[in-house]
């Protein structure tokens, strides 16, 4: 229907939720919408390239850290610091991303993102200037925060300025950024490590990421909604307390449990019912006390929100697992933290053209339902093949098992991300979009945290059970777990037994990860199909 014909407006399922959809009231409701007006091609590029830096820069680190966690927990002999220096990072990512969307539709999406870029900046100068394990999970929180700032506030200045119908297209270009930072993060980091020191791939950053704050500064000006309420009063703080405690305490739980202690620890019997305690505080104090939720439980009771956010969910835990161990799989075969960030680049190329792919697919059609069951399938194909990689296995495949799992998920991220937005007026997408992003970022959390609990017990038993009757065996045990260079220092007759032992726990993490895929591609069904316009006022 073209902006000039007679806004008719049947209540159906691709209605926008939330929206007063009588005819008499439709039009109006269009006229108060806060829409920021279209921008020329070469404006938009302006705009958002000046954001893409930091989006690349937030990536770039990403794999960095998945590629350098080896050697940097090598170098503190804390081999399960490894699942703290992602987790660190996620949970305070996780914690911030939800409250990004309402705050910069108070404060501006301008000073959210150089707010962003200057926490960055200094988490990374923390981490690089790190002498204990502790400072370098300080500033992995640090980092998280304004990383966290960077992917989502991007993604809401792409909303604001882009008609539906070709969102998916500049997503997918936003990816190529997120995926080519994803790509070279491995190369650069294990490189660095290998000539200048695991320090330097933080420190080198901080330049760039002035460079990205001054940009921003220049190019992002996106008017805001004015009221005559306090913005100080329309920030949630119990909602962000409230969420923020049920995330540390839930992976405080999950990390230590089998890890640190026993799964009968205190700790761990304490922390998991507080974490539920606080979940339903949480969803208590958005339902019934926030004036302007930070995630308000309203939208997540749609259908295609809830299935939208639930698929980021399970997919982000299987692919942040996968992130994670996949260098470990290679370092166990060998190969240098440089060679093992190399093999990360297949799956970084197949993210961005599935992005992209997906959102011209979505331009032309229209649609998105029957290609979200397609990027859903090869997700789960994806996840079964590399369940089937062992010591053994031809260099080229993994190659092929990355690239089509990276298709998939750049597929399911714009996919999702339209149907959600879709799904809402909007003047909600923002927050809905927070919403989807705090699914993505406790999902990545708990992804690793599963991975890492899986393959630590795994790997503690399997020791065990070939070694322990073996001289010095709890001395050795001890080392193998907490620094994988300690296979390189072992005793006659026990590097085979090693390494099918680490192999074992890795195939286990794999499978592990295969089953949250299969749960990522059941709910995803759950979608329907809303109506994707061409404009921004949606008629």
């Amino acid at each position: 229907m073209s902006p000039d014909e007679p806004a008719r407006v049947p209540v159906s399922e691709e209605t926008p939720l939330l929206r007063d959809v009588s005819p008499a009231n439709a039009g109006q409701a269009n006229d108060q919408e806060p829409l920021a007006e279209e921008r020329s091609t070469r404006e938009l590029i302006l705009i958002l390239g000046s954001i893409w830096l930091g989006v690349f820069l937030a990536a770039l680190d990403t794999t960095i850290v998945a590629t350098l966690s080896a050697p940097i927990s090598s170098s503190f002999n804390s081999f399960s610091l490894l699942s703290w220096l992602a987790t660190s990072y996620l949970i305070s990512n996780a914690a911030c991303q939800p409250l990004s969307g309402r705050l910069t539709d108070i404060y501006s999406r301008r000073w959210g993102l150089v707010f962003s870029n200057v926490f960055f900046a200094l988490g990374n100068l923390i981490c690089g200037l790190a002498k204990t394990q502790w400072a370098i999970i300080l500033g992995r929180v640090v980092a998280g925060v304004g990383g966290g700032g960077l992917t989502a506030i991007s993604t809401f200045v792409t909303s604001d300025l882009i008609p539906l119908r070709k969102r998916g297209i500049w997503q997918g270009i936003g990816n190529i950024c997120y995926g080519a930072g994803m790509g070279l993060g491995g190369v650069f980091g294990g490189w660095i490590n290998d000539t200048l020191g695991w320090r330097w791939a933080f420190l080198l950053q901080i330049p760039f990421l002035v460079i990205s704050c001054i940009l921003v500064i220049l190019k992002v000006n996106i008017p805001v909604k004015v009221t005559d309420k306090s913005r100080i009063k329309r920030v949630d703080f119990l909602g962000a307390i409230t969420l923020v405690l049920t995330l540390v305490t839930l992976l405080l739980g999950l990390n230590t449990g089998g890890n640190q202690v026993p799964w009968t620890h205190p700790i761990v019997l304490v922390s998991l019912p507080l974490s539920a305690m606080f979940l339903g505080l949480f969803i208590y104090v958005e339902a019934r006390v926030a004036t302007e939720p930070v995630i308000p439980v309203k939208l997540l009771l749609d259908r295609t929100v809830a299935s939208a956010c639930l698929t980021n969910w399970f997919t982000t835990m299987a692919i942040f697992g996968l992130l994670f161990y996949l260098p470990v799989y290679f370092q166990v075969q060998g190969l240098s933290a440089t060679a093992a960030g190399a093999r990360l680049i297949p799956q970084a190329i197949g993210t961005s053209i599935g992005s992209l792919g997906s959102g011209f697919v979505m331009r032309s059609t229209g649609r998105y339902k029957i290609l979200n069951y397609t990027a859903m399938a090869l997700q789960v194909t994806s996840a079964a093949l590399i369940c089937t990689l062992n010591l053994a296995t031809p260099a080229w495949l993994p190659f092929l098992y990355f690239f089509l799992g990276g298709v998939a998920y750049g597929s399911m991220l714009t996919i999702t991300l339209v149907a959600l937005i879709s799904a809402v007026d909007h003047e909600y997408h923002a927050v809905v979009t927070s919403a989807s992003y705090a699914f993505r970022s406790t999902g990545s959390t708990i992804g690793i945290t599963i991975a890492s609990a899986v393959f630590q017990n795994t790997l503690k038993t399997g020791l065990w059970s070939r070694f322990g009757d073996r001289k010095d065996a709890a001395e050795i045990i001890s080392r193998l777990r907490d620094n994988l260079n300690g296979i390189r220092k072992l005793p006659e007759g026990w590097v085979p037994g090693v390494l099918d032992t680490y192999m074992d726990s890795l195939r286990a993490v794999f499978v592990t990860l295969l089953g949250l895929t299969i749960l990522g591609a059941a709910v995803s069904i759950a979608m329907r199909e809303h109506k994707l316009h061409n404009n921004l006022s949606r008629r």
